[in-house]
């Protein structure tokens, strides 16, 4: 009882139909080919098959050269690298000052301010003592002083004189530092891997690396950088770049592959400005910073200011790392095994659009899908006597089932068995010659086609043998044949059950009648498509109650079941 309640002890699978066809064959092949030659690209060209871990690393930088300028006013100055280096600009980078501003002498005193950084003053109530602000050079004395010919300022107490010189010379003072070299170091590592490696590759010899340089085509892993050449690299000019500075970004790319034979694990730099260029010109321009150098002149102090500018160059390293797993492998074909469904989805779709034919369509939705309904809804099917089809349509509680619109169409299929065994019945004599007549009816509604149908109050009834005007089916002489007539009926009656006895009385009349309904469902609708229920026009039933009529004149009227075969039970109990 458990395992029953469970469904532990049950096993399901899916319904599959094959269609015997060699296009439709051929297409799925080749199509699940195609398939199979993507994920195979994908998972070579990606390396789906390796487990991958990521780069932990460290880099040092080391820049070499030596360059003179002269300044006016100061005279001839070598810089070295200390003097170029600059301060430490943070993790990863480092900084090569390029053009200056220098400001000679400068003495702690008392000088006027220098516009548009000091308030332009006519006496000194309009300055104000010990004021300053973030744009000041100094604290304000409260004395309002000459500053030039044309104009005063407020006096400030600071290093004087105070920095004049807005902007850099042109060309760059240091433009030689395009020659200037550095060895970058980088150092990685892959924890889950345990693999140690750095950019100095272990074949690389000490009077190697004395001599090279880094050139993209003749020596791609020279760890030593021109740095007009990186520049030139990050498609900049140093020239132009030297004057105001900027951010140049080396990038070092680790793409390793740990598998085997095909071991590799090879530094690939690549470079590209990072500072904005042309969008924000006139908002601070380039990279700069100011440093000083003190010295003491006859026992008083001073200094010589630097506005510095230059370049920084951030050095930012990437890295992904691959080994062969098998347990990535099986995780990878079993993602992708779902990519087949799109066979079936192309397949069903094709099937679908104009190629095929509507029986075709037809046919195969069938086959593939198998609709339960609703207990709420039901579904009948229709047969007209001038449209070779059977029609499935939704019961309508409002709508006349003559006005129903189909949920789909069914071509006819002849009952070969039930056609030989009426013949057989037939040739025993029973044929009716004379024509039948139509039976007048008093009123014909609105939906009747054919005349002969009468009013009826359920929307399910309301239903004529034709679709357009025309000949009544009940007066066919195969209709009295195949449907009315009473040693026919009797004979299928015996078929049925052999041991009965043929007797008068209401039961007898209303087997008839019964085996009437089931005659003209076997005639004109066969088998009804799945699910649905036959429903016999209201001219034919009216015809057939006429023949066999119930001695009280009370019938049940249309009654669907959940019998779908018309053999064993009629779908309509009327």
């Amino acid at each position: 009882m458990p395992c029953k309640l469970l469904n532990i002890c049950e096993y399901e699978t899916h319904k599959l139909v094959r269609i015997q066809s060699v296009r439709l064959g051929s297409l799925k092949w080749a199509f699940n080919g195609v398939i199979l030659m993507f994920i195979c690209i994908v998972m070579f060209w990606n390396k789906e098959y390796q487990e991958h871990d990521y780069v932990v690393s460290s880099v040092t930088a080391k820049v070499k050269g030596v360059a003179m300028t002269s300044l006016p006013d100061v005279g001839d100055i070598v810089w070295d690298v200390v003097d170029y280096s600059g301060p430490s600009q943070g993790k990863n980078s480092f900084f090569v000052v390029t053009n200056v501003i220098v400001t000679k002498n400068q003495r702690q005193g008392k000088c006027p301010e220098v516009p548009p950084y000091g308030k332009v003053c006519w006496t000194d109530k309009d300055c104000v003592k010990g004021f300053w602000d973030q744009n000041s050079h100094g604290v304000q004395t409260g004395a309002c002083v000459k500053f030039d010919v044309t104009q005063k300022t407020c006096e400030v107490s600071t290093w004087c004189p105070i920095e004049t010189k807005k902007k850099p010379p042109k060309p760059a003072l240091l433009a030689s530092a395009e020659n200037f070299t550095v060895l970058i170091k980088n150092n990685i590592r892959f924890p889950n891997f345990n693999f140690i490696r750095r950019n100095i590759l272990p074949e690389m010899t000490d009077s190697y690396l004395k001599h090279c340089q880094f050139n993209r085509r003749t020596d791609p892993w020279c760890p030593i950088f021109r740095l007009g050449d990186i520049v030139l690299e990050a498609r900049e000019n140093f020239s132009e770049m030297a004057v105001e500075g900027g951010v140049i970004g080396i990038q070092i790319n680790w793409d390793c592959n740990l598998d085997g034979f095909l071991r590799n694990c090879l530094p690939k730099y690549s470079f590209r400005r990072l500072d904005e260029k042309e969008s924000n010109r006139t908002l601070y321009p380039g990279l700069n910073f100011r440093f000083a150098r003190y010295q003491t002149e006859k026992g008083v102090g001073e200094r010589t200011l630097f506005k510095a500018f230059g370049i920084r160059f951030d050095v930012m390293v990437f890295g992904k790392a691959g080994k062969f797993s098998i347990i990535q492998l099986i995780i990878y074909i079993g993602s992708t095994l779902s990519y087949y469904a799109l066979t079936t989805l192309f397949i069903d779709w094709l099937i679908g659009t104009s190629c095929f034919s509507k029986e075709a369509r037809q046919n195969y939705s069938e086959k593939k899908v198998e609709s339960v309904q609703d207990r709420q809804q039901c579904i009948l099917c229709v047969s007209f006597v001038d449209d070779n089809h059977i029609r499935v349509v939704k019961r309508s509680h409002r709508k006349s089932l003559q006005q129903v619109k189909p949920m789909s169409v069914h071509p006819f299929k002849d009952d070969i068995r039930h056609l030989s065994a009426m013949a057989g019945v037939l040739q025993k004599g029973h044929i009716i010659d004379k024509q039948p007549q139509a039976l007048s009816r008093p009123s014909r509604p609105a939906w009747c086609m054919c005349g002969c149908c009468l009013p009826s109050t359920p929307p399910q009834e309301q239903l004529c043998c034709r679709m357009s005007r025309g000949r009544c089916i009940t007066t066919s002489s195969l209709f009295e044949q195949l449907v009315l007539s009473r040693p026919l009926l009797e004979a299928v009656l015996l078929y049925r059950e052999p041991l009965c006895e043929l007797t008068e009385g209401e039961q007898w009349t209303t087997a008839l009648r019964h085996c009437a309904y089931i005659q003209y469902i076997t005639w004109r609708i066969g088998a009804p498509p799945r699910e649905s229920l036959p429903v016999i026009p209201s001219c034919s039933v009216w015809r057939i109650r006429e023949e066999y009529s119930s001695q009280d004149g009370e019938y049940t009227g249309m009654r669907p079941s959940r019998t779908t075969s018309p053999q064993s039970s009629p779908n309509t109990k009327l």
